[in-house]
C-alpha cells in the first residue's frame, strides 16, 4: 500500500484551501455592505413558486399572472444559486428603507379563463411564492382553500393585499416578515374572467438584534430544546454501539493475539505435528489478489476522493459557510471541491491497481474518473429533459451546463491525469507478510447465512442503526422546508458512522477467514458499503410515510439524485470498510508465523 509522509506545508495547503472557499463561499450575495440612508431603495427580488409539498418543482414567479414591473431584470446569479433552483428577478413592490406605507395599490389586472384556472390549480396545490429582501428570505401562500363541511363545497381564495413587517437598526435591515389576509382575497372558484386590485402595505419597526445575528432566526428552528434532545440522544445511542463494537473487537484480537503467542511461544513443540485450523490455515491465499483488479482499484480511488470531500464539506460548515439561505454555497461547494479532490483518485486508485499488479493503468484512470461522475451525469441528464419539459426552474441553463462541462474538462480531469501519473510513479509495492500460493485453495461449503447477501444485511444494519435518526432531520432539511444547522452533531454522527462501518467489517472479515473463506477483498467492500443500501430503502420509506411528495418530476428528482447520494456512500463507505479490514488481515498474519 503506498505510504504518503504528510509534508510540513501539506496542512497548510488544506487549511489555506477551506479558508478561501469559506471566503468565497460566505461573501454576500450582492457583495453590498447592506447599510442604507431613509428612502434608499433597498432590492427585492423575486425567486420562484412552487407546490409546498414538491421542494423540486419550482417555476418562474412571473410564469404565473402577477403584477410585474415594466421591464424586469433578472439578477445575475452564481453557479450554485443556478444549481439550487433559483431564478432571481425584479420584484414590483416598493419597500424603500423606513417607509411606512398604509395601502398602495400594486396594479388592476382582468384575469382570463385561462389565468383564473391556472391560480386555480396553484392554490389546490399549496402554491407558495418566495423572495429575498436584502439577501432575507421570505415566504407566502398564493391562496387559500376554503372547505365547507356541511355542504362538501370547496372555496378557491386569492390572496390580492400582502403585508411587509420590517425590522430594522439604525442603518441596516434585521427581518422581514409577510402577512396575508384571507379577508382580503378574491374567489376564483369558477371559470369566468375577474377584476383583481392587487395591493400591499409596509410597517416598519425598531429592533436592537445586531446585524451579524440577524440570520439566527432561521437557524432557532433546528436547535430547539426538543430537538437538541433527540440529536444528544442520537448520538448517545451510536457510542453506546461503538463502545459495545469496541469492545467486542478488542475481545476478538486478544483472544486471537493471546492463542497465538502461546501457541509459537513454546519453540520445542513441533508446529508440523500441529494441523492448522481457521484462519491461519489459509494463510498462503488471503493476500491473493481479487478479480476485477481495475474495477477494485477504481472503487477504492473513487471512495477515497468521495471521503475527502466529506470531510472538507463538514469542515467549511463548522467554519460556519452554510448559514441558513446563503444561497447555492453548498452546491458550489461540492463542485469546487470535487474538481479539486480528483486527484486523489487518481493517484490512490492508480497506486492500488499497480501494487495488484495490474497493466493497463491508463484504463484505470478512465475507470476511476467515470465511475461515480458517469452514473451521476447519466442521471443528471434525464432529470434535466424532465424539468425542461415541465418549465421548472430546476431545468439548468445553457450556459451553465456549458461552465460545469469546462470545470470538468479543465480541473477534474488534468488533475485526475497527475494524480494518476503521481500514483505510477510512486512505485510501491503492495505489503504482505504472508507468501501467496500458487494455486487457489477451495473454499468448504459453507452455510447460507455466510454468503454474500446475508452478510451484507448484517453489516449494513449496525451504522444505519446509528444514523438513521439523524437521517430524517437532513431529509426534512433537503426535501423539505425544515432548517438543519447543526453541523457539529452531524460530523460525530459522521465520524461514528465512519467507526462503526470499519469496526462491523473487520469483525465479518474475520469470522469469513475463521471458516477459511479468504475471499475477503470483495466482501469487505461489498459489506462497508451496504449501509448505502440502506439509505437507499430508507428513502422509499421516507417518500411514503414521512413526506407528502408527489408527480412525477418530484418523484423523479427525489429518487435519481437519492440513488447518486446512497451510490456515493456505498463508494465511500465500502472504501472505509476495506482499508480497516486490509489492516487488520495484516495485523493478526504478522503475528504468525508464515513459510
Amino acid at each position: 500500500m503506498p505510504h504518503v509522509r504528510s509534508s510540513p506545508g501539506m496542512g497548510g495547503a488544506i487549511l489555506g484551501v477551506v479558508v478561501v472557499l469559506a471566503c468565497v463561499l460566505g461573501a454576500g450575495a450582492d457583495g453590498s455592505d447592506h447599510r442604507y440612508r431613509d428612502g434608499d431603495y433597498v432590492p427585492l427580488y423575486a425567486n420562484k413558486v412552487g407546490p409546498f409539498h414538491n421542494p423540486s418543482e419550482t417555476y418562474r414567479y412571473y410564469d404565473l399572472p402577477f403584477c410585474a414591473p415594466d421591464h424586469p431584470k433578472d439578477k445575475r446569479e452564481a453557479l450554485g444559486e443556478v444549481l439550487n433552483g433559483d431564478r432571481l428577478v425584479d420584484a414590483p413592490y416598493e419597500l424603500n428603507f423606513k417607509e411606512d406605507r398604509n395601502s398602495k395599490v400594486l396594479c388592476q389586472k382582468t384575469l382570463s379563463k385561462a389565468e383564473v384556472a391556472k391560480l386555480r390549480d396553484a392554490v389546490a396545490k399549496d402554491y407558495y411564492f418566495q423572495m429575498y429582501y436584502d439577501d432575507l428570505p421570505l415566504w407566502g401562500f398564493l391562496g387559500k382553500l376554503d372547505k365547507d363541511k356541511e355542504q362538501g363545497d370547496a372555496k378557491y381564495l386569492l390572496f390580492k393585499h400582502i403585508h411587509f413587517d420590517i425590522l430594522y437598526n439604525d442603518d441596516r435591515v434585521i427581518e422581514i416578515n409577510v402577512q396575508t389576509d384571507p379577508n382580503v382575497a378574491v374567489d376564483i372558484t369558477e371559470d369566468k374572467e375577474v377584476q383583481v386590485e392587487f395591493s400591499y402595505s409596509v410597517t416598519w419597526k425598531k429592533t436592537y438584534i445586531p446585524f451579524e445575528k440577524r440570520m439566527e432566526k432561521y437557524s432557532k428552528s433546528s436547535s430547539m430544546p426538543q430537538h437538541l434532545e433527540i440529536h444528544w440522544f442520537s448520538i448517545i445511542n451510536s457510542c453506546v454501539t461503538v463502545l459495545l463494537l469496541t469492545g467486542f473487537l478488542a475481545t476478538i484480537l486478544m483472544r486471537v493475539l493471546k492463542n497465538d503467542f502461546i501457541k509459537y511461544s513454546h519453540e520445542d513443540e513441533s508446529l508440523e505435528d500441529q494441523e492448522e485450523t481457521g484462519w491461519k490455515y489459509i494463510h498462503g491465499d488471503v493476500f491473493r489478489f481479487p478479480q476485477q483488479k481495475s474495477l477494485f482499484a477504481a472503487i477504492v480511488g473513487s471512495g477515497t476522493q468521495l471521503l475527502a470531500l466529506a470531510i472538507f464539506i463538514f469542515l467549511l460548515a463548522i467554519v460556519g459557510v452554510f448559514y441558513p439561505y446563503n444561497r447555492g454555497a453548498l452546491f458550489t461547494a461540492l463542485v469546487v471541491i470535487y474538481a479539486l479532490t480528483s486527484g486523489i483518485a487518481g493517484y490512490t486508485a492508480t497506486s492500488f491497481y499497480l501494487q495488484l499488479e495490474g497493466t493497463n493503468w491508463v484504463r484505470n484512470l478512465i475507470l476511476t474518473g467515470c465511475l461515480f461522475c458517469g452514473p451521476l451525469f447519466l442521471t443528471f441528464c434525464f432529470l434535466n429533459t424532465v424539468a425542461i419539459a415541465y418549465s421548472a426552474t430546476a431545468a439548468l441553463p445553457f450556459g451553465t451546463i456549458i461552465v460545469i462541462i469546462l470545470i470538468w474538462a479543465l480541473v477534474t480531469s488534468p488533475l485526475l491525469v497527475l494524480g494518476g501519473i503521481a500514483g505510477k510513479n510512486s512505485n510501491t509495492e503492495f505489503q504482505a507478510p504472508c507468501r501467496t500460493t500458487k494455486y487457489p485453495r477451495e473454499i468448504p461449503q459453507l452455510p447460507w447465512y455466510r454468503s454474500t447477501i446475508p452478510q451484507m444485511a448484517m453489516a449494513g444494519f449496525l451504522p444505519f442503526s446509528a444514523i438513521y435518526i439523524e437521517l430524517y432531520y437532513i431529509f426534512a432539511s433537503i426535501w423539505g422546508h425544515k432548517i438543519y444547522t447543526i453541523y457539529s452533531i452531524l460530523f460525530i454522527v459522521f465520524i461514528i458512522l465512519i467507526i462503526v462501518t470499519a469496526f462491523v467489517t473487520v469483525a465479518l472479515t474475520y469470522f469469513q477467514l475463521a471458516v477459511e473463506d479468504h475471499e475477503w477483498w470483495w466482501r469487505s467492500v461489498l459489506c462497508g458499503g451496504s449501509t448505502g443500501i440502506f439509505i437507499f430503502f430508507y428513502c422509499i420509506y421516507y417518500y411514503h410515510a414521512r413526506s407528502d411528495m408527489s408527480g412525477f418530476m418530484q418523484t423523479s428528482f427525489f429518487f435519481g439524485y437519492m440513488t447518486c447520494v446512497c451510490y456515493g456512500f456505498f463508494l465511500m463507505l465500502g472504501t472505509v470498510g476495506f482499508r480497516a479490514s486490509l489492516l487488520f488481515v495484516r495485523h493478526i498474519y504478522r503475528s504468525i508465523k508464515c513459510e
